[in-house]
């Protein structure tokens, strides 16, 4: 993954964050104009990070879809087999990464004020999409195994794995310590 994209992507996790805050701090005025007007801004705002999201997203698809291509070494009837799989895969972890986006977001809405009730609800948000990230990990490796053999799945499962390890890494050192804002 190139550098650029690891900035962004911690620029862009930072972003959220600071979002939060601004948001209900703004909301907070107790003025009508100023609570429209800081709605509209929320709004405005809300809609470019989701913008720079998706962005984000596809980059960081694109870029492992890159990687895995590099490092796989697969022949022409093997890439024939394994694309669709890992092309489905792909399909499959970004609409489960939506719900790691919304816990993300509501964490930044949250986290300077956040109460022990919200905290636990994040983080079992937070373990179940773990749980799900990898059962959807293991069986797209049991059918790369199944089409390809043993180590060509184990050869996707060090590279997803290494991929995934990075990027859990740049999100979550990008996001506040529970609790240290108050």
């Amino acid at each position: 993954m190139k550098y650029g994209k690891r900035v962004v992507l911690s620029l862009v996790c930072l972003g959220l964050l600071a979002a939060g805050p601004r948001v209900l701090a703004q909301g907070n005025t107790g003025k009508s104009e100023t609570k429209a007007a800081a709605s509209a801004g929320a709004n405005t705002e809300k809609k470019n990070i989701q913008a720079y999201i998706e962005l984000l997203r596809k980059d960081i698809r694109q870029g492992k879809a890159e990687i895995m291509g590099a490092t796989m070494l697969l022949s022409a009837s093997d890439a024939a087999k394994f694309w669709p799989i890992y092309s489905e895969y792909e399909t499959e972890l970004a609409k489960l990464n939506d719900q790691r986006v919304a816990n993300i977001l509501e964490y930044a809405r949250l986290y300077s004020q956040l109460t022990d009730e919200q905290a636990d609800g994040l983080i079992a948000k937070a373990f179940a999409y773990q749980k799900q990230r990898m059962e959807l990990f293991e069986k797209a490796y049991d059918r790369i195994k199944q089409a390809l053999g043993g180590v060509t799945a184990a050869r996707f499962a060090q590279i997803e794995s290494q991929l995934l390890l990075i990027l859990d890494l740049q999100i979550d050192s990008s996001l506040p310590i529970a609790g240290q804002e108050k």
